[in-house]
């Protein structure tokens, strides 16, 4: 099986409030296609070339897993963007976040620190546990809670350099605030509901 490069659901410029299509024609458009290259190369002839990309990402290790890893993590980042944004969350997703952080703008706050206090380079995410139960964690490099059992990643913020430093350069907490200017709710929502 061989891993594409998927079609954005929007242009590169549409980003453009947030992220720059500069930003997207280098992150998506250079790294992005560089994990799934690098990956295709790496599994050809091996165990992993008919797996799709979630069961590479959990099986393997080394350079297969970083790249699968990589590729995955940005797919699921990318695809939670919208020009169109809703504000908030909604439904059980907003239900779940106000109990548990207080309000919505008290888990966007939490959410920005655990970005900002990563040291180097990696991810923060919000998954939900089998009960529903909301968590925010860090992940170092390709580092993602796809990997840990009873764990459903909902979103998250990638904290690599190459993802914000054209636009931002060594702002990263003005660029992780800035970023849930185009955070598609109705994904992310649509997400926890299907856990």
């Amino acid at each position: 099986m061989k891993h594409e490069l998927p079609v954005l659901p929007y242009a590169q410029d549409a980003l453009a409030q947030v992220l720059s299509e500069r930003t997207l024609d280098f992150h998506y458009g250079k790294h992005e296609r560089a994990y799934i290259d690098n990956l295709n190369k790496l599994i050809d002839g091996t165990e992993y070339a008919d797996m799709p990309l979630e069961e590479i990402v959990r099986k393997s290790d080394g350079a297969v897993f970083n790249n699968a890893a990589q590729a995955w993590n940005h797919l699921f980042y990318f695809f939670a963007l919208s020009p169109n944004a809703s504000s908030e969350p909604f439904g059980e997703l907003a239900e779940a976040i106000s109990s548990q952080f207080g309000s919505f703008e008290a888990f966007k706050e939490k959410f920005e620190a655990a970005g900002v206090s990563l040291f180097g380079s990696g991810w923060v995410w919000l998954s939900a546990d089998d009960s529903g139960k909301l968590l925010i964690t860090q992940g170092k490099n390709a580092e993602t809670p796809l990997t840990v059992e009873g764990l459903t990643p909902l979103l998250c913020f990638d904290v690599w350099e190459h993802a914000y430093y054209l636009d931002y350069q060594n702002r990263r907490a003005e660029y992780l605030h800035h970023m849930w200017d185009i955070v598609d709710w109705n994904v992310v929502s649509g997400r926890y509901e299907k856990r």
